[in-house]
């Protein structure tokens, strides 16, 4: 639970329905990469609660749904952690990572009161 691995390869970690909150511990806390992860369930609350506390172990997270499955080019990939930036080259969201947005508003009509017209004595 602790190496990123690359390669056909599936961890499987077994435990009892009562270790839920020590395996989701595990999970979340155990290694400093976070490519990608998923759960399968059919409870949807534990679905809810599984996803909210795995929210930061994973930058590509599935449910009910293999891991492989980012859409490129439609679909943000890259992990999270020491796993990435949770985005992939190419995609609109990593074009995010090199702007800065900023706003300039300019009036070509010099104002003639402080005031907005909602503040007007009336």
């Amino acid at each position: 639970m602790e190496e990123e691995i690359f390669g056909p390869v599936l961890t499987v970690y077994i435990y009892k329905n009562s270790e839920l909150d020590e395996a989701l511990r595990l999970c979340d806390e155990t290694s400093p990469y976070g490519l990608t992860g998923s759960i399968f369930a059919t409870d949807r609350k534990a679905i809810v609660e599984m996803e909210k506390r795995l929210r930061h172990a994973a930058g590509n997270f599935y449910i009910n749904n293999k891991t492989s499955g980012a859409v490129v080019g439609q679909q943000p990939f890259g992990g999270s952690r020491g796993s990435g930036t949770n985005d992939k080259a190419g995609t609109k969201v990593n074009l995010l990572k090199w702007t800065s947005i900023r706003t300039i508003s300019e009036t070509f009509v010099s104002p003639v009161n402080y005031r907005y017209p909602f503040m007007a004595e009336k």
